[in-house]
């Protein structure tokens, strides 16, 4: 497919995104039934997609099978040539997909900046893969024998992504499995199917990818999801979303012996130290807990602060949680944006008021209007209230008093998750201390935990997930070692 074959397809929030991908071809599907994708700040409609059926599933690994070992063939110059070429094509079209993922998404500008940017830096370091796979070359114990262990293409990995980043954490699993060879059927959150697949469908075939490398099937995870964690073709199966998703998808891959990639649910700890910098701590904490409302799987659930500083930390949190500016994410002075929908809302509030009747003090925010939701911070709470023990995927503060380091190190992994943290202090001696003691996959001292850099492995233990996203680790999920070996001189048996 060349870029010619899709300019009477715009990449825009007008463009037509009421078809599904399969096989280089843009289907309708008009029999299907439709699921509405809504604006959260205006619920306004965007577009209709077709809910998809276990068939439209099946073509789409019919299709993906079939184009995997031609893909698998081509060089290494070939594929690094259509990833990087999608790079440059998220860079053209920036201002078009920033606003897709303000209307699709409720993305917030501070929000919008490093979701766009980060997913060119990591497809243009994608890019570089298939010149960065390797293998090895054994000696051997036995006489005249050779012994080479390469990394070939896994076959086809099923994708299913999640709503709240949907641009990056999708094409930051899509880009890898196409620069490594294999072929990709992707299924979109069905709140975010333009930026969580769509488009990427569309940068893809503007870049030259070959007819079924790449397949897009829109529909609910209840059956679309379902047949494509479950499809016997399936060789690899990545999945971004909630723990208890998570498991599922993981059984269901297991089943067919699909080795599954589970980036999963998190509940995060913010520790300060008594003798922390309370500037940069609480700096840390309102952009940890409040970016892109808190509707993000590595964002700050607990803060634990150390008693003799918690009052100071809470005032100053509360005023820099009162002054963030609510609204629309297509103005450029908005902060926090809409909640995605009315159920992800209604939790968020539940915890909320559940963690108020338990004791807690409400310092700043719990209320909303709509979709948007205050910034809130909540103090004199324990480790077992609702919004402290949940992960409460909002813009919600919790703040947890501790007065031993051994104490908050307890609380910090008194959880079942462990995806990522932070820890605060002015001897990074003794917050590394700390910080090696927390049982996460990903750990920030004197930062917070919202990061993620294309070179560094991305991934949580525990209830967190299974494996690793990025550079070597994610080359790793994503392609199988054979061992070959070659005798080279006559081999004497036993019998």
């Amino acid at each position: 497919m060349t870029e010619d074959a899709s300019e009477d397809r715009p990449v825009s929030i007008d463009g037509e995104w009421n078809e599904i991908y399969v096989d280089g071809e843009w289907r309708p599907v008009p029999d299907r039934d439709r699921i509405d994708v809504e604006n959260p700040a205006t619920r306004e409609l965007i577009t209709q997609i077709p809910a998809g059926t276990t068939d439209d599933v099946d073509d789409a690994y019919e299709a993906a099978v079939a184009a995997q070992t031609e893909w698998a063939q081509a060089t290494p110059a070939r594929r690094a040539k259509v990833v990087r070429r999608v790079a440059e094509l998220l860079d053209e079209y920036a201002d078009e997909i920033r606003e897709i993922l303000a209307v699709e998404a409720g993305s917030a500008p501070p929000k919008l900046d490093i979701e766009h940017g980060g997913a060119v830096t990591f497809v243009h370091d994608t890019a570089s893969f298939p010149f960065r796979v390797s293998g090895r070359h054994n000696q051997s114990k036995i006489p005249g024998k050779e012994n080479i262990v390469q990394r070939e293409p896994a076959g086809v990995v099923g994708i299913i992504s999640p709503w709240n980043v949907p641009l990056k954490l999708a094409i930051r699993a899509v880009a890898p499995a196409i620069a490594l060879g294999n072929s990709v059927v992707l299924k979109p959150p069905t709140e975010t199917p333009i930026s969580g697949g769509l488009v990427i469908a569309r940068l893809f075939e503007m870049a030259g990818l070959p007819d079924g490398v790449l397949n897009v099937v829109t529909g609910p995870g209840s059956t679309t999801g379902d047949r494509v964690a479950s499809h016997p073709d399936s060789d690899v199966i990545a999945f971004t979303g909630s723990t208890g998703a998570g498991r599922l998808v993981g059984k269901n891959a297991i089943d067919h012996f699909a080795l599954p990639a589970l980036e999963l649910g998190g509940n995060n700890p913010h520790v300060v130290l008594e003798d922390a910098d309370l500037d940069d701590a609480v700096a840390a904490g309102t952009f940890g807990s409040f970016w892109h409302q808190g509707q993000v799987c590595i964002s700050i659930n607990r803060h634990l602060v150390h008693e003799s500083i918690c009052d100071e930390y809470a005032e100053r949190l509360a005023a820099r949680a009162a002054e963030l500016p609510i609204g629309d994410p297509r103005e450029e002075e908005t902060v926090v944006g809409p909640i995605i929908n009315e159920s992800q809302r209604d939790e968020i509030v539940g915890y909320i008021e559940q963690t108020v009747e338990e004791g807690a003090t409400l310092e700043t925010g719990g209320d909303y209007d709509g979709l948007f939701v205050e910034p809130t911070v909540l103090t004199g709470v324990t480790n077992d209230m609702a919004a402290a023990c949940n992960e409460h995927f909002g813009p919600v503060a919790p703040i947890v008093p501790f007065s031993t380091d051994e104490e908050a190190i307890e609380l910090a992994n008194d959880t079942e998750y462990g995806l990522a943290g932070s820890v605060h202090s002015a001897d990074r001696g003794r917050a590394r201390d700390v910080a090696d003691r927390i049982e996460v996959g990903m750990m920030h001292v004197n930062d917070q935990p919202v990061n993620a850099e294309p070179h560094v492995p991305f991934g949580g233990k525990k209830a967190s997930g299974v494996g690793r996203y990025n550079g070597d680790w994610i080359i790793d999920e994503f392609t199988e070692v054979k061992w070959t070996s070659i005798q080279r001189e006559s081999r004497e048996y036993p019998f």
